[in-house]
């Protein structure tokens, strides 16, 4: 039986976003495994700022795919990030809020523990 995921302050790992859903499993937790080689691990709340800095590097989030089932996020969505981008929007000044309750412990190989919480959203 697998063991129950845990978040950043050594809790069990809370619900991210069902709508819109989210994580690397769509299951609506920023959970992982070894096919998740981005790590999606950071529930962060959508911004205008960074969803502008995601589209300038590359990775469209705002824009719906729906020949993908995705549907384009918004400022106020919560969405599970890729550690590394959350690190990158952070050193850009433009890093989202963060709900440290779910997101996945194995950010904290990323991203040190002070650096989620000055974004702290709950």
């Amino acid at each position: 039986m697998q063991e129950p995921s845990v978040n950043v302050l050594g809790g069990a790992l809370e619900s991210c976003s069902t709508a819109p859903m989210t994580g690397f499993f769509r299951n609506g937790c920023c959970d992982t495994g070894p096919m998740d080689r981005g790590l999606h691990t950071v529930c962060a709340v959508m911004t205008a700022e960074f969803l502008a800095l995601s589209k300038y590097l590359g990775n469209d989030l705002s824009t719906p795919r729906p020949e993908y089932g995705f549907v384009g996020l918004k400022p106020g969505d919560h969405w599970c990030l890729c550690a590394g981008r959350f690190l990158q929007a952070h050193e850009e000044g433009a890093a989202p809020k963060v709900r440290l309750a779910a997101t996945h412990a194995i950010t904290l190989q990323v991203v040190p523990l002070e650096v989620l919480q000055l974004y702290a959203a709950d």
